[in-house]
């Protein structure tokens, strides 16, 4: 269980692919603190630690994850969101996300204002159910606030700490990120679907 509160960022350093299974090296400060077998959101995908150094770690993707999220575009060099999971005697700053990536989603505009930064992302309608204006959603691992809702569109505000201390400097135009929605949504839309059936 995490947050969307970003802790650090990694760099990842290298790529193996075995089979259907993407293995990943990722370089960062938090690689110290870590242990094997602990969860760690990664760009909001929960992943295992699977061996850990000094200064890195190795955690592998299955198939079904590199066909729901963006981690078959990383490569050496690609910033991750990282953080690790939530402790229970602390505060919820963000809100309670799963690590489980529902969909990607496409940036399509970018406008910079005066002290912080719009992100217009498009998704699928088949996902509109699941976003609200002043809901929430978990992009890239972060925890934002949704505005400007349409069918297949949404847009974040970015304050200027977030945008420093996290990979969304990085997103570009036709980028695409990884989106998990609120697990609140997530309950009601399917009790709904069953008392319609």
């Amino acid at each position: 269980m995490f947050t969307g509160i970003i802790e650090q960022t990694g760099t990842v350093s290298a790529v193996e692919i075995n089979g259907s299974n993407y293995t990943f090296h990722i370089n960062s400060p938090l690689a110290s603190s870590l242990k094997i077998d602990q969860s760690v959101s990664h760009n909001g995908v929960c992943m295992t630690v699977e061996e850990t150094h000094t200064d890195s770690y190795r955690i592998t993707a299955i198939e079904e994850t590199i066909q729901k999220t963006n981690l078959a575009h990383w490569k050496p060099g690609t910033i991750v969101n990282l953080e690790r999971c939530m402790q229970m005697n602390g505060r919820l700053d963000g809100h309670i996300v799963q690590g489980h990536v529902d969909t990607t989603a496409v940036c399509k505009k970018i406008i910079e204002k005066t002290g912080s930064w719009e992100f217009t992302f498009d998704i699928h309608e088949n996902f509109a159910e699941l976003i609200i204006e002043k809901g929430s959603i978990c992009l890239n691992g972060i925890s934002l606030t949704i505005f400007n809702v349409t069918m297949n569109s949404f847009t974040v505000a970015i304050i200027p700490y977030t945008f420093e201390h996290t990979n969304i400097k990085t997103v570009k135009e036709n980028d695409i990120v990884n989106i998990e929605f609120d697990i609140l949504g997530k309950y009601i839309r399917r009790m709904m679907s069953i008392k319609k059936n």
